[in-house]
């Protein structure tokens, strides 16, 4: 299949969980020379991203000032009002957002806690999305589908008026049109959702 003629991608970092199984927040720990929030968004600029948006919570000021810092415009920051009903309030959030700019075909749900992924398998799922318009795009691992998940235009719109409780859900009702990028990263397999988990993510990537 040739690639389309225009691929043009948006970013929604998911930054309003309550890390608590971390007993920090997740985005503000430290990864390198700068924080988890700062890797995941120099990772999506250097994939050159046309846009970025960051769902927070409200008054969230650690956030903020962390955001401020990254000089992330606060004309792309989301806020989900209410942060306790999990993460696909989160999505819903930024797919009822009317601040995209025209042109997207594809989004990516980017979860706070995956800054360890290699930028090689990123690429991959780019490479692999720009094959496959209008078909949702995972990575998978194992023939498991894993994050981040790469949306169509018309899928991602469905989002905004879903019924669905999870991703998951939602995700598996749309089975049929679910395309899996094989991609051989051990990143893919850890979630990171403990301090134990935070070391073994840090060696995973650093070494």
């Amino acid at each position: 299949m040739s690639e389309p003629c225009a691929f043009s991608i948006g970013v929604v970092i998911l930054a309003a969980g309550k890390s608590s199984r971390m007993g920090r927040p997740k985005l503000l720990l430290p990864w390198g020379e700068t924080t988890v929030l700062g890797q995941l968004l120099g990772e999506w600029r250097r994939l050159r991203a046309a846009q970025i948006a960051v769902v927070c919570q409200p008054d969230d000021k650690a956030m903020q000032m962390e955001l401020d810092r990254l000089e992330f415009p606060k004309e792309g920051r989301i806020v989900n009002p209410e942060p306790a009903r999990g993460m696909f309030s989160s999505v819903q959030c930024a797919a009822r957002w009317e601040d995209w700019e025209p042109g997207l075909t594809f989004w990516a749900m980017v979860l706070g806690d995956q800054p360890h992924l290699r930028p090689a398998t990123l690429d991959g799922l780019i490479q692999f999305a720009k094959r496959h318009p209008g078909k949702i795009c995972q990575p998978g691992r194992g023939g498991h589908g894993r994050h981040p998940v790469l949306l169509p235009e018309a899928v991602f719109k469905e989002l905004a008026g879903a019924k669905h409780g999870t991703l998951k859900e939602f995700l598996a009702a749309h089975a049929a049109m679910v395309e899996l990028a094989e991609l051989d990263d051990p990143g893919l397999d850890l979630d990171m959702d403990t301090p134990e988990d935070f070391e073994r993510a840090r060696k995973m990537f650093f070494g």
